[in-house]
């Protein structure tokens, strides 16, 4: 099966893509609190860095006309599990319905300031 579509061209920066077709699978890399027009952090606490994380999840999947309804699998990845009631309580508002499966961990982020990472898998 070969890849239909890219999203985000890859550079010694950034050596990937920000999101990939592959027949009916859309695999989105991860996003954190990172404006895409910017490239800044959009710092703020769990809440805000969720809510511009999941935000960058969906101008992904839009590339594809796709919406987070599409989602089917995300996983979060937290700087430190004392975030994860806020977190999950913005996540929450996001997939109220049919919620996606879900892997949540303690990892290292790239910057320091991140709080949140995710990545997430749709299906078209």
């Amino acid at each position: 099966m070969s890849i239909k579509q890219v999203i985000g061209e890859a550079s010694p920066q950034r050596p990937y893509s920000r999101a990939v077709k592959v027949g009916n699978l859309v695999f989105v890399s991860g996003h954190a609190s990172i404006d895409i027009e910017t490239g800044k952090v959009v710092n703020g606490d769990i809440k805000v860095q969720t809510r511009q994380t999941i935000e960058n999840i969906k101008s992904a999947l839009e590339k594809f006309g796709l919406t987070l309804e599409n989602v089917v699998k995300v996983t979060v990845f937290l700087k430190d599990m004392k975030y994860y009631e806020e977190m999950n309580e913005v996540y929450y508002s996001y997939f109220k319905q049919s919620p996606p499966a879900r892997t949540c961990v303690k990892a290292g982020l790239a910057k320091d300031e991140l709080l949140v990472e995710m990545e997430a898998i749709a299906v078209t």
